[in-house]
């Protein structure tokens, strides 16, 4: 007898299953969300689709200092910034700097430019990297 009146004064009301309807509902709702979350993931991305970069190499003269060599590829006539970061061999960050990468004159389409970035470092550095790029602007 878990329906009594006194058990749901003492302990409070059963509660109520979730109807087929409402799990419907629900799954509806929860199923948008991950569409509009996808499509939004995919916006941002292709955002940055303008330019990519390789990593060539990298090179540390004395403890406090690194080198970075990369790539940039972009339009001629755009403006990227990329993130260029020294890590320790812990992973950490120890140097960073944002270098800005600006219109090839004189040239059309896509273009490739080969980049050396100097950096400071906080501590010995064991690799350097591109982070990311992106598109001034954008």
């Amino acid at each position: 007898m878990t329906d009594s009146p006194a058990l749901a004064a003492r302990y409070g009301a059963t509660r109520r299953r979730l109807t087929k309807q409402r799990a419907r509902w629900v799954t509806a709702v929860a199923l948008v969300v991950g569409i509009a979350a996808a499509a939004w993931l995919t916006y941002t991305s292709s955002m940055r689709a303008g330019v990519s970069s390789n990593d060539i190499g990298f090179s540390t003269p004395d403890p406090w200092h690194a080198e970075i060599d990369f790539q940039v590829s972009k339009d001629a006539s755009a403006t990227a910034v990329c993130a260029v970061q020294a890590l320790s061999d812990t992973y950490a960050v120890v140097g960073f700097k944002e270098v800005e990468i600006g219109p090839d004159a004189g040239r059309s389409g896509t273009t490739t430019s080969l980049q050396r970035v100097p950096l400071r470092t906080e501590t010995a550095a064991v690799s350097g990297v591109v982070d990311s790029c992106w598109l001034k602007g954008a």
